[in-house]
Parts: C-alpha cells; structure tokens; sequence
C-alpha cells in the first residue's frame, strides 16, 4: 500500500470522526455518536458505500487521541512475500463470530468484516480469512459433520419455487437514505427467477405481492420453500396455500442446501448489479425497481453453467411449457385477498384499518369473516350461507341521511 493510499484511508476514517473531535455536535456521550452515525453509509475511497461498526469507530477514536493522526493510518505490512498476520483485534473479531455463529461460512464472515469497516478487501484477502477460518473451526472441532447434505434439484419446472429476501443498496428518497429490501423466488429446476422485486419494508404483504406476481406470469408451483422468518409464517401464507392448493415447505435452520439456490442468485445480483449502486443512483423506488426488473430479464435469458447444454433459465422453463398451470385474473385476484373477523356493530358498521365499512342490516352484531385486497380497493363480506364474497362500500354518512328507512312490519298474532 503507498503512502498517499494510507494518507487516503486516514483523511476517510478523520472525516468520520472530526464532527465529534471538533465538538461540532451536541452529543456528549461517544457512544451515543458512534451509534448513531453507524446506521449511515459513507463513500470509501475506493468508490464503494461502507458502514462502519461502533466498536470500529471506537477504535479509531483512541487511536488518534493516543497517537494523532498518523494512528488512523493502516499499519505497513511487514510480511511481503509470506502469509500476512491477521491481529490480535482482528483474531478477536473473527472468534465472536466462530463461537456465535458456527456454521456462518468463512465468506459471510469476510463479507461482515469488509462492510462493517473492520478490514479492507485491498489489503486482505478472502482466502487469507478462509484459511484462517477453517483452521480455527477444524481446531474447536466446528466441522465435524453430524448430516449429509446433498445437492439436488426437481426434474421438473414449477414443482418447488424458493423464495427469500435479501438486503438492497440504500436510496436517497427525498433527502432520506433508506435501506431497500429485495424479495425474490426461484423455480428450483429451472434456475428461472419467476419473480422480483424491492420494498421499503419486509413484510408478508409485500411478499405476497411477489408471488401474486409470479403466478401471473408463470403460472403456479406444487409447492412454495421459504426460511422461518416471520413473513413467511404468517396465516395469511397458511390461507393462501389452501385458495390455491399449494404446498408450503419451511426449510429446517442450518441446511445449506435447502435455499442454495436462491442464496446463489442473490450473491450474483450482489456481486454484478447491486455492488455498482450509489444512494443517488435512483430517486425513488419505482425507477430502481425498474432497473432491477431489467437485469432480471437479462439474467433470466443468458446461459447458466448449472443447467444441461448451458441453457437459459427461460429456455429450460419455456421447454416444459405444458406444465405451467394458470390460473383466471379473478381467482389470481380473490385467492390472494387477506382474511380477517370483525364484529359488527349495532348500526351495521365495521373497522378495518381505520376505516368505517357499512354492511347489510343483516349482519348486525354478529361476527362475520372479511376478505380485502391489501390496498384496501376492495373488501368483501364472506356469505355465512353460501361462502360467496359480497363486496361492501366504505360508510357514507351523508348519503345514509338521505335515504328512507325500510319499515320491517311485525306478524300479528
């Protein structure tokens, strides 16, 4: 490393800390500061967006009140041409998360390192903390296998799609930087990503909104994989399973192979598209959802080493065309409608939301079963009688003032 990239690195790292140095903040506190600033990103030198740990702030902060500025500058490598030393700081770092989470591999810990700020990917490498790694896991016995795992795949498309959600870049949405969430789904035997798309929030309303998506498209699978996030192992996924006779499989924790492949492809996306992105790159989320749909395309019709003949994941998908089974725009649409209950009052009136919904006469101060789509557009009664969705109107108290009551006459005697 040369002396201006060590200069560099020393002029990122001041930047960082100046404000609190300088007392241009009212915080008094250290921690309450490096806290705070840690749930930013900041620009590296090398162009990529960082975060950077509070123990790593931390660290820097005594350096340079020990030793000034030249503390904050990486140390020189004294070990050119052998195998470079991991610290005793960095050797610290890495046991916590040997001893926390055995079974992380040694790249999701590089990658942890790298984008807390604890280490630099230019002047250490992945395979010196893999060998690292896998020497410390061999020596408290963390590899030992105690289950055979194989990999696999189904023979045909849309027998299992895997769906998960992984971390997106940061947008600056009117002046705010904001964490992207992308939810995605794979066909297992085709590699054909039949689905994606990035929120604001991971949530299962979002998430049903990405399946909705690829059964449009795609038609639907026999059976939907997911991880046992919340999301996935909400109700509303256990109802629309039953609407539409899909199976739902959660993948058991610690199986590597169970979402290997949609684990894959988030890795790519990572490595080839997101890697680029800047937090000004996109003003709002619906022209980076549009981007994102575009290498979708893109990937979903170049060839894939994993496949037979390196095919497209969309040729081998389109191959088996007979086995997509679709489903009508208005079973699409009322098997993906939420469920709830809501008693009704006395004045024939329920609340969703917030929102007051009238409702026929009939109903009054019974329990009754409501279906709605997730925009609130529109919300449906289920008949006690006959299971058929009767749609209702938000209350309209002016328009009911107006209206000329029914009389209902009593029976005589």
């Amino acid at each position: 490393m040369t002396e201006a990239e060590r200069n560099s690195i020393a002029l990122f790292r001041y930047g960082i800390l100046a404000p609190f140095i300088q007392r241009q903040v009212a915080i008094a506190n250290k921690w309450s500061y490096f806290n705070k600033i840690a749930e930013k990103q900041y620009e590296y030198i090398d162009g990529t967006m960082k975060t950077i740990s509070p123990s790593t702030l931390c660290r820097w902060y005594d350096a340079y009140q020990k030793d000034g500025f030249d503390a904050l500058k990486p140390e020189r490598r004294s070990d050119l041409g052998t195998q470079r030393k991991i610290d005793k700081e960095l050797e610290s770092l890495i046991a916590y998360y040997i001893n926390e989470y055995p079974r992380l591999p040694a790249t999701q810990i590089y990658e942890t390192l790298v984008n807390k700020g604890d280490i630099n990917s230019k002047s250490i490498s992945l395979s010196t903390i893999t060998r690292y790694v896998t020497k410390q896991k061999q020596a408290k016995g963390i590899n030992k296998v105690t289950t055979e795992y194989k990999r696999y795949e189904k023979e045909h498309i849309n027998e299992v799609w895997y769906g998960d959600t992984t971390y997106g870049p940061y947008l600056t949405v009117n002046g705010n930087k904001t964490r992207v969430y992308i939810i995605a789904l794979i066909d297992d035997a085709s590699r054909k990503i039949v689905a994606c798309e990035a929120f604001f929030e991971d949530n299962y309303i979002n998430l049903l909104k990405v399946i909705k998506s690829g059964i449009t498209t795609c038609g639907k699978p026999k059976m939907f994989s997911f991880d046992n996030g919340s999301n996935y192992r909400s109700g509303q996924m256990n109802l629309l399973g039953a609407r539409i006779g899909v199976g739902i499989n959660f993948c058991p924790p610690f199986t590597p192979t169970s979402k290997s492949k949609i684990e894959r492809f988030f890795r790519t996306l990572k490595d080839q598209y997101l890697c680029r992105i800047k937090p000004n790159d996109y003003r709002d989320l619906e022209t980076f959802n549009k981007a994102l749909k575009e290498y979708i395309q893109e990937y979903n019709t170049r060839p894939h080493s994993s496949l037979e003949n390196n095919m497209s994941p969309n040729d081998r998908f389109y191959n088996e065309s007979k086995l997509i089974i679709e489903m009508s725009e208005d079973q699409i649409e009322k098997s993906f409608l939420l469920e709830i209950e809501r008693k009704v009052s006395a004045d024939g009136v329920i609340n969703i939301d917030c929102k007051e919904y009238e409702v026929d006469y009939r109903y009054q101060n019974q329990r009754i079963t409501i279906r709605y789509s997730p925009d609130l557009s529109k919300v449906y009664v289920v008949d006690k009688f006959d299971n058929t969705l009767k749609e209702i109107k938000l209350l309209d108290k002016k328009a009911n003032s107006s209206i000329k009551r029914i009389k209902v006459k009593l029976a005589e005697d």
